[in-house]
């Protein structure tokens, strides 16, 4: 009905041990898109931690969502 459509943009760490850490929206829209994107993220299981000269590294990613309701 209210034809939302357009991309979320969350920001969010990847820790040492590979969990979702202090997920946000950088860019939004409308309609409970920004919620369910978060949502979305945080719900995700463990990553793979980043390596740097052999350690693991904790590294933010910037994942872009589409939406088309």
């Amino acid at each position: 009905e209210s034809e939302i459509a357009g991309t979320v943009v969350v920001q969010f760490v990847v820790s040492k041990v590979g969990e979702i850490q202090n997920a946000k929206d950088v860019r939004g829209i409308a309609g409970g898109c920004n919620e369910e994107a978060l949502r979305i993220v945080n719900s995700m299981p463990k990553w793979n931690p980043a390596m740097h000269n052999g350690r693991t590294v904790a590294v933010t990613y910037t994942l872009p969502i589409k939406f088309v309701l």
